[in-house]
């Protein structure tokens, strides 16, 4: 579906690529609908991605058959024997009493789906007509027998024309939000789509949102999924939890005061890959991250070197994670010596006590990581995209559907000072 704006290849994460190849590939649709539906531009974009993705052969496009001719029947039978006018009587009386009876059956089941299950016939209703599924009914006759009257029907229909043109302007809008972000939710898209839907008149609340992406197919349903990654039984020095209810509890009143780490997996088509991410307890932004292909404390710690370098102040500073051997081991502890760090661990193998940063591991795999990469480097590439997205233009339920950078750089302006909170 085009429309007035022009993109480019920029404009399509690998990600948006590879699940378009992968739809076109499994037959879900042709790279033509393909096309249209997500309202890609230029007539050979999504051949050129099956060439360069794909994992069947695409040097050229395929047509589709054409339909099978359906082969008449002769038939062979003798004709029958002409009806006697009271044979013709008897007939039509037997065909008007099953008519009569078959009518009041449907009025029946109508009655039933309206009353038991809020079934809206009138949709239907109007369905019939417009698409002519009784030829020779008249809207006279039909609003008749439907007892309502012409102009019922007309303005019903003017009403369905109407909801029907701002659906597929909310559709276009979802689809060019989802182009980068495939599985944002319905209130943050409320959120970011206020705005251009009030500038095309076609403003709705998010029930009625809700309703449209239900009526295309384009909810989004939530996955689950649990891969352990830490090892916690070593010989390694472990750290209380700072973060934890009770006296001298930490907690953050800015930016760059909490950082919290975790070590996520992504299977790629050679394997498995590793993400190290350290997020920002105050803004939820991702400040350091690093795609690795083994569990090393060197490969780990690059996320922590990565965030320190964008360091904007000299704050005191607390790093929070879970009791990984990496975390624990002495090269990473000595960049915190380095950098006067405090260290904070949970109390055990518990995820609820470094929820914030499995939250961030969930957001960045089930909304943007949504297919396999075929090897690390382009894992990186698409971590990068994703953690670009995060934090530039993905709204924060928690952060009142602002971006995790643009509280992170309010808060650096204000430069708040962390707080050490006794109960």
């Amino acid at each position: 579906m085009e429309t007035g704006i022009k993109r480019t290849q920029r404009d399509y994460t690998l990600a948006f690529k590879l699940s378009v190849v992968e739809q076109v590939e499994k037959g879900e649709l042709t790279y033509k609908q393909a096309q249209q539906r997500y309202g890609i531009q230029g007539r050979s974009t999504v051949l050129v991605w099956l060439r360069k993705h794909g994992r069947q052969s695409w040097g050229w496009a395929s047509s589709g058959l054409p339909m099978p001719v359906p082969i008449k029947k002769s038939s062979c039978s003798a004709p029958a024997a002409p009806l006697t006018p009271e044979q013709k009587i008897k007939a039509l009386e037997m065909q008007l009493q099953e008519a009569n009876e078959k009518a009041r059956l449907f009025e029946a089941v109508l009655d039933v789906l309206k009353k038991d299950y809020g079934v809206r016939v009138k949709k239907a209703f109007g369905q019939v007509l417009s698409q002519k599924l009784l030829p020779g009914l008249s809207v006279s006759r039909a609003c008749r027998y439907w007892g309502i009257s012409r102009q019922a029907y007309y303005q019903q229909l003017q009403h369905q024309q109407q909801r029907r043109a701002r659906a597929d302007t909310v559709i276009e809008l979802v689809r060019g939000v989802r182009l980068r972000q495939p599985r944002v939710g319905a209130r943050k898209l409320h959120h970011l789509l206020a705005q251009p839907l009030r500038q095309a008149n076609a403003s709705l609340g998010r029930d009625a949102l809700l309703d449209v992406l239900r009526e295309a197919h384009m909810l989004v349903v939530p996955k689950r999924a649990y891969h352990k990654t830490t090892d916690s039984h070593h010989r390694f020095r472990r750290h209380p939890n700072l973060l934890k209810e009770g006296p001298g509890r930490v907690q953050p009143t800015g930016s760059e005061q909490v950082w919290v780490a975790d070590i996520t997996y992504l299977p790629t088509d050679r394997g498995f890959v590793y993400l190290s991410l350290v997020t920002d307890a105050w803004s939820r932004k991702i400040v350091g991250h690093h795609v690795h292909d083994s569990l090393h404390t060197e490969q780990v710690s690059r996320a922590l070197k990565v965030a320190l370098k964008s360091r904007q102040t000299h704050q005191a500073l607390v790093h929070h994670s879970d009791r990984g051997i990496q975390y624990c081991s002495n090269d990473y502890q000595e960049i915190h010596r380095r950098h006067g760090i405090r260290c904070s661990m949970t109390d055990g193998y518990d995820c609820y006590q470094n929820a914030l940063a499995e939250r961030v591991n969930g957001i960045l795999k089930m909304e943007f990581l949504l297919h396999r990469p075929a090897d690390l480097s382009q894992a990186s590439r698409m971590v990068q995209q994703a953690v670009h997205i995060y934090n530039q233009e993905r709204p924060h339920q928690s952060l009142k559907l602002k971006t995790p950078d643009e509280v992170h750089r309010a808060s650096l302006a204000g430069f708040n000072t962390p707080v050490m909170c006794s109960s």
